[in-house]
């Protein structure tokens, strides 16, 4: 009984171990399958991020390739290719080169309840306070909707320049041949924006416009045309036009325009000259200290996308909006007879003008000339000094005038009479009641 119970005892140890080396070799397996699936799952991982990192190295590699490749079309060779010339960036493009730009101005929407008899010219009041007088470019953005006024100055000033071309024809206007491109493309852009914006005054055809009120038809598909484009171009709108171009030399010139209305200048004696020389054949004060270099790096860098506009503002002591025969005859030959000099020193209140400019200025996309759009507006000055703040905002703007800009703007020969009148309309203005504290909530400038 015992030697039985002993052989069981064995047999039971004998089974407990096996049972104890399966179990260890089962663990071991398991262990190890866990193990290496641990090291394929961190594999799995580390080759998911590889590839990621990879796909992103690849990705910004391209980016790059591509931009270098884009500015390499762009770049500016040193090979006479046009083609391969950079249309956008000022900096690499070479002086009196210009690379038609796709840019597309915005269309306007019509003048909100425009009419040819009633809708009044704007009061621009373009002077401000002393005692100081800043010799400025004075520029301001443009908003599209606004790059050509009209009002109901509009006939008046229609049918004065359809006499100045008359009597005057390619004196006052005229397009050089190396702009005749910039001057056809200026009066596209004048057919394609006057209908939409004054679809009362404007039609559009087939070949060109129409004027509704005066019955003219206008065709800019004829060739040749009918006139000079930039005569044309006049007879649109109650502004001058003047287009300057860029030459080799990196200066702009004053190749095509139609100067009909501007009382002090004349385009036969400013057509051709660079704009360097025609501010300093005008004598414009300070240009050299404070406007050339300001105004070079401007006209290099306008783009067609970014038109701005300034103001300016006269004295004048005539009547006469086209020509002021105050400074002498305007087909006078001598260059020492015309000036201020020749004007007849204070003359009556009655025949004192306010004269002002609103100036726009724009790059043609096409051709690359730089326009101006010069409207002048003209009031008698007793007609201005009603309104309120005027006359002593005007008085002190008067009075801040240096010796240069008095002399430019011919100050000597009407300040007395002037600023009389000035001091005491503004006078009157106050005793009535006007709160001089207010003005900055009435007008602004350049009302």
């Amino acid at each position: 009984m015992d030697h039985m119970h002993t052989h069981i005892s064995q047999h039971v140890d004998k089974l407990h171990t096996r049972i104890r080396q399966h179990c260890n070799n089962a663990n071991t397996k398991l262990t190890t399958t866990y193990r290496n699936a641990h090291v394929d799952s961190r594999s799995l991982v580390r080759g998911a991020l590889l590839g990621i990192v990879l796909a992103w190295v690849i990705s910004i590699a391209v980016q790059r390739m591509r931009a270098r490749r884009k500015r390499d079309r762009n770049a500016v060779p040193r090979s006479p290719d046009l083609e391969k010339r950079s249309p956008f960036r000022a900096a690499e493009r070479e002086p009196g080169v210009w690379i038609p730009q796709p840019f597309k101005r915005p269309c306007p929407p019509a003048y909100p309840s425009w009419d040819v008899a009633t809708t009044k010219p704007l009061p621009y009041r373009p002077f401000r306070y002393g005692p100081k007088y800043n010799v400025t470019m004075g520029l301001r953005t443009m908003h599209w909707d606004d790059w050509i006024e009209l009002d109901s100055d509009y006939m008046k000033y229609h049918d004065l320049k359809a006499q100045r071309i008359a009597e005057r024809g390619s004196k006052c206007s005229t397009t050089a041949p190396e702009a005749m491109d910039g001057a056809m493309e200026l009066l596209e852009e004048l057919v394609d924006y006057l209908p939409m914006r004054y679809p009362s005054l404007y039609r559009r055809t087939g070949v060109g416009m129409d004027n509704v009120v005066t019955g003219e038809s206008f065709d800019i598909v004829e060739r040749p045309l009918a006139e000079d484009p930039m005569q044309m171009c006049a007879r649109f709108v109650q502004d001058d036009l003047a287009i300057m171009f860029e030459r080799p030399d990196g200066q702009y010139y004053l190749l095509a325009g139609s100067i009909l209305l501007a009382g002090f200048w004349r385009l036969e004696d400013k057509l051709g000259l660079s704009m360097r020389d025609i501010h300093v054949t005008g004598d414009v004060p300070q240009f050299k200290e404070k406007l050339e270099k300001g105004m070079t790096n401007f006209f290099k860098r306008i783009q067609p996308e970014k038109p701005v506009l300034r103001n300016n503002y006269f004295i004048q002591v005539d009547d006469e909006l086209a020509w002021s025969s105050s400074i002498g005859d305007e087909d006078s030959r001598d260059e020492g007879g015309i000036g201020w000099f020749t004007a007849e020193k204070n003359k009556a209140i009655r025949h004192h003008y306010f004269r002002s400019e609103r100036q726009s200025l724009r790059r043609l996309p096409r051709s690359g000339g730089v326009v101006f759009t010069i409207r002048t507006y003209f009031h008698p000055m007793t007609e201005v000094c009603k309104e309120p703040y005027v006359p002593g905002r005007l008085a002190s703007a008067v009075r801040s005038w240096g010796d240069d800009v008095s002399k430019y703007k011919g100050k000597e020969r009407y300040q007395d009479v002037l600023l009389e009148y000035l001091d005491k309309m503004h006078q009157e203005q106050v005793e009535n009641g006007l709160d001089l504290s207010k003005e900055d909530d009435v007008r602004s400038y350049p009302f």
